[in-house]
């Protein structure tokens, strides 16, 4: 046996302790009091710096309080979060498991940035007072309290990211630890924050018609400037979905790669050219670039932890302004498919240069052929709904019927490729023989590796064999795509360590084989569970790779339960995405309405 020097994990695998948990209600419900009073004190006029506060930076932006306020506190919001929540991922991969929220710094960015965003959405619709209608679609909520219909979508993102929270500590309890980014909790935080950058568009629109309708606006360069911002932290929020990619931990097969990029891309960047106009799709990308290049490296060089990368996106926004010279651009539908298409072909090849370059594991050959199969479908589906979201921006939707069967066919297109990425196989009585050369020292042991796979594992083309370890205590990942020596036979390219608390193994993804083998396990003294060692040589079965990589999961859940709790979270982002879409449409609409009527100019004040 080699010398492991390892210590049992003993962090909690099945949510906080409940001082904690105590501790973080008590917080949250004085916080929430405070601002409660604030509010009922603002609406009843018995403070009035909330209003002067309001007009201050409506006179310096151009924009009525309701609007101005909310926007300082998502764009405040969204970095912070952003920040906080790559820098959770990164030492959760260099790391393991927390031993409870207040136990890792990353998740105060995050708590402040999803309260922050609740607050905005509860401004824009504290704010009006006096029986002032906000916005040409405001709501009205008493007979004389009117509040902006994408001030209270914002606030739902907000609250429904906040509640993933609370949510995700009792999911850990019933569950246990799902140490995944697309876990159900998880995907709510993402989604909630992720959408609202749709909500803080949307409210910015209105406040721009608002403010035209009284002979003011902000200067066409400005407001062009602040839009396409906008749309590149869209993208920012479409794209968190990937980091698991990013960090080169991920969990699912590659196939998903390609088709959240498309996603991403169709839909914020055909908006953003549709709506703002030439080269706004640039733009938002670049934006995109900037703001990811900075947090990846206060994360990676500033604090030490694990390092990712991020899609390039600059492929297919050239293609979006490349195409919009075309007539296209006059038919925006036409265009949305179009362009997703190009996104979904020729964009995917661009990003692919990019990927082999910078990315832990090129897009092989093996994974083309399905990869398209998902990717292109979305593409044009997103590239539509991306089209769709400019005209209601621009009071101009499609028939109703229309519309509905964008989103309806979108959301199942999108449903489908889903599903099919996360049907994977485990090969049956299949393993995997290692023989394992000591290269390291007592206290850090390292090895490399040769491994003989079970006569049909893997074909000769496959899209990983590798060894990846992680969670050892330390900063960063450790992954080695092994080199092919033989029919079924590979051998490491660098030393891995075994010790610790790291755990390695080998991976192997081949097709839809996503599959696994422990290398080196540390006791894990709350899951009780024993050390696997690295032992010289030895063949060990293969075993789905979330038995491994989420090894706090419980078994014994009851699948009833399980289901139940996955579908309550699922209605839930259908509800949110149902939430975007009425309130665009209900903009829109009354765009059109008044545009009719001549009471109103639905046309962007931007460069289009």
């Amino acid at each position: 046996m080699l010398i492991s020097a390892a210590e049992p994990v003993t962090a909690p695998a099945g949510g906080a302790e409940l001082g904690q948990v105590i501790g973080l209600s008590i917080a949250a419900t004085l916080v929430t009091a405070v601002l409660l009073v604030i509010a009922w004190a603002h609406r009843t006029h018995r403070i009035d710096w909330f209003d002067r506060l309001g007009r201050r930076l409506g006179a310096q932006y151009g924009e009525p309080g309701w609007s101005t306020i909310p926007t300082m506190f998502v764009a405040s919001s969204l970095i912070v979060a952003l920040l906080g929540f790559m820098w959770d991922v990164s030492l959760h991969a260099g790391r393991g498991r927390d031993a409870g929220p207040l136990a890792n710094p990353a998740h105060y960015l995050i708590l402040y940035g999803l309260f922050a965003l609740f607050v905005a959405g509860m401004s824009a619709i504290v704010y009006p007072r006096d029986g002032e209608k906000p916005g040409i679609a405001a709501v009205r909520i008493t007979r004389t309290w009117y509040a902006p219909v994408s001030g209270i979508f914002i606030a739902a993102c907000g609250l429904y990211a906040l509640i993933g929270f609370p949510l995700d500590d009792i999911w850990h309890r019933m569950f246990g630890q799902d140490v995944t980014l697309w876990g159900p909790t998880h995907l709510m935080l993402i989604g909630g924050a992720g959408l609202s950058t749709a909500g803080i568009i949307l409210l910015n629109r209105e406040a721009e018609i608002h403010m035209r309708a009284r002979g003011k606006a902000l200067p066409v360069w400005l407001r062009t400037i602040m839009t396409s911002t906008a749309f590149g932290g869209l993208l920012i929020g479409l794209s968190v979905f990937q980091a698991e990619f990013d960090f080169g931990i991920a969990q699912f097969r590659m196939v998903f790669a390609p088709m959240m990029i498309v996603a991403a891309a169709g839909l914020a960047l055909v908006a953003a050219r549709l709506y703002i106009g030439p080269g706004a799709a640039v733009a938002t990308a670049v934006f995109f670039l900037l703001m990811r290049g900075i947090i990846s490296f206060i994360v990676t060089d500033v604090m030490g932890e694990a390092h990712h990368v991020f899609p390039l996106y600059l492929g297919s926004a050239v293609l979006v302004e490349l195409l919009a010279i075309s007539r296209l651009r006059h038919r925006p539908l036409v265009f949305g498919a179009v362009a997703g298409l190009l996104i979904g072909t020729v964009g995917l090849v661009i990003e692919k240069l990019w990927n082999d370059q910078v990315f832990q594991f090129p897009w092989s050959q093996d994974m083309w052929a399905e990869g398209l199969l998902m990717a292109v479908p979305v593409a044009i589906a997103s590239g539509l709904c991306g089209a769709l979201f400019a005209l209601g921006l621009q009071g101009r939707l499609p028939a109703r019927n229309v519309g509905r069967a964008i989103v309806t066919g979108s959301v199942l297109v999108l449903s489908a490729a889903v599903a099919n990425g996360l049907y994977a196989t485990v090969p049956k009585d299949e393993s995997a023989a290692f023989t394992l050369t000591q290269v390291g020292t007592i206290e850090k042991p390292e090895v490399t590796a040769s491994v003989t796979l079970s006569d049909g594992v893997a074909d000769d083309d496959p899209t990983w064999v590798q060894i990846t370890a992680w969670q050892g205590g330390g900063a960063g990942v450790v992954t080695d795509r092994l080199r092919r020596t033989g029919a079924d036979t590979y051998e490491s390219t660098k030393p891995v360590p075994v010790g610790g608390n790291w755990k390695t193994l080998l991976r192997v993804q081949d097709g839809r084989t996503l599959a696994a083998v422990p290398i080196f396990l540390p006791a894990d003294a709350p899951l009780k569970v024993d050390e696997v060692p690295a032992l010289d040589s030895f063949t060990r079965d293969f075993v789905p790779e979330i038995d491994i990589l989420q090894r706090e999961r419980k078994d014994g859940s009851s699948p009833w339960l399980w289901g139940a709790a996955n579908m309550v979270v699922l209605l839930c982002s259908l509800g949110i995405i149902l939430g975007i879409c009425v309130s665009v449409s209900r903009v829109a609409r009354r765009i059109e309405q008044d545009d009719a009527a001549g009471t109103v100019d639905r046309t962007p004040t931007l460069i289009s």
